[in-house]
């Protein structure tokens, strides 16, 4: 299985390797026994594979999309479209894999810190647009759980790269103290047809028909129940609430997924996204004293400079999207992975050059 090795080889930098028997058991086998894996059996990357994920690109398979500034390691679009390929991925989802990476590449996004700090960051990617139905994305029912091959392999491929590419390993460049589940794969889409507000990547400005992904640090997922609140206040106090736990409150930024259900609770009476952000910001807070108490005093509530401690330093630090199930007064909170500014979000178009 010769091509299986030249794959391997671009995908992993530096590495010695071995004759590998026609037999794509043996080629999964060589995987687990050269660490290759996250644990999870991967899909060998054979050449032609390979070839049909970088004719989704462009450029040269030589192309750098991202840099890891603490290791100096680079990944090009041939060590992406192999890890993709060893993700599970199908060739159309590899402009979402391209795009999150530049978008982990640009500062203050923090690739390095968000990478392996103790805090045990997964890189949630949430896609918007009309790539979603295109590939088949599940925006829906059980949206961050298992059970569509896009999402998850999509989610996989950034956990398969930062292995394989930047040398992110587990206890020894990848320092969590617990983890996060997310670590495996932490990819949505956002459901287009129960948003009753502007898509995201219409709010942020792209042209019509473009799509795009935005990536996100985020520490562990929250629940949010509500099932007898009939009210925006009902619905926004009760998540205001689990964003101001003290557990997770701090000046980083929030990401929220309300449920079909509670999103046309809340907009039905006519409330827009900025007028959310608003609400949620002013309501997620605790008394200063009571964060100083706690040692969450730290530099980025002192520079916050209020008499409360809110959540993020503003209305804007808050990302609202819709996704899941029509039925259920479950949503969800994505804080933060670090204790305050340690990572800012970023958003990418996908597929598009936007600046060139």
């Amino acid at each position: 299985m010769r091509g299986v090795a030249i794959a391997i080889r671009d995908a992993v930098p530096e590495t010695i390797l071995h004759d590998i028997a026609d037999d794509p058991l043996d080629a999964i086998d060589y995987c687990y026994e050269q660490g290759w894996t996250d644990g999870l059996p991967v899909v060998p990357p054979e050449e032609g594979r390979v070839q049909s994920m970088l004719a989704m690109e462009g450029r040269p398979g030589a192309t750098v999309i991202a840099h890891h500034p603490a290791t100096r390691l680079e990944l090009t679009l041939q060590a992406a479209a192999v890890n993709a390929v060893m993700a599970g991925c199908l060739p159309e989802y590899f402009p979402i894999v391209v795009a999150a990476f530049e978008a982990m590449d640009r500062e203050p996004f923090n690739f390095h810190g968000s990478t392996v700090s103790t805090g045990g960051s997964g890189h949630l990617l949430i896609v918007s647009g009309p790539i979603v139905d295109e590939i088949g994305m599940n925006a829906g029912v059980n949206l961050f759980g298992p059970g569509n091959r896009a999402n998850a392999t999509i989610g996989r491929s950034i956990r398969l790269t930062l292995l394989n590419v930047f040398r992110i390993v587990p206890g020894i460049a990848d320092k969590s103290t617990q983890g996060n589940p997310g670590k495996y794969s932490f990819c949505i889409a956002e459901r287009a047809d129960r948003n009753p507000w502007p898509a995201l990547c219409e709010e942020f400005g792209y042209p019509e028909g473009v799509s795009s992904v935005t990536v996100f640090a985020g520490a562990g997922f929250c629940n949010v129940e509500n099932h007898g609140g009939n009210t925006p206040e009902a619905i926004l106090d009760t998540m205001a609430s689990a964003m101001a736990n003290y557990g997770c409150i701090s000046t980083g930024q929030s990401v929220v997924v309300l449920s079909p259900e509670h999103a046309d609770i809340v907009a039905r009476t006519g409330w827009t996204k900025a007028e959310v952000r608003e609400y949620l910001f002013e309501h997620a807070k605790h008394p200063r004293q009571t964060i100083e108490r706690l040692g969450k005093l730290d530099r980025g509530y002192l520079r916050q400079g209020r008499e409360d401690c809110h959540r993020g330093f503003g209305p804007d630090d808050i990302l609202v999207t819709v996704g899941g199930g029509d039925a259920g007064g479950h949503s969800s909170f994505i804080p933060s992975w670090s204790r305050g500014r340690g990572s800012i979000m970023q958003t990418q178009a996908i597929g598009v050059c936007i600046d060139c």
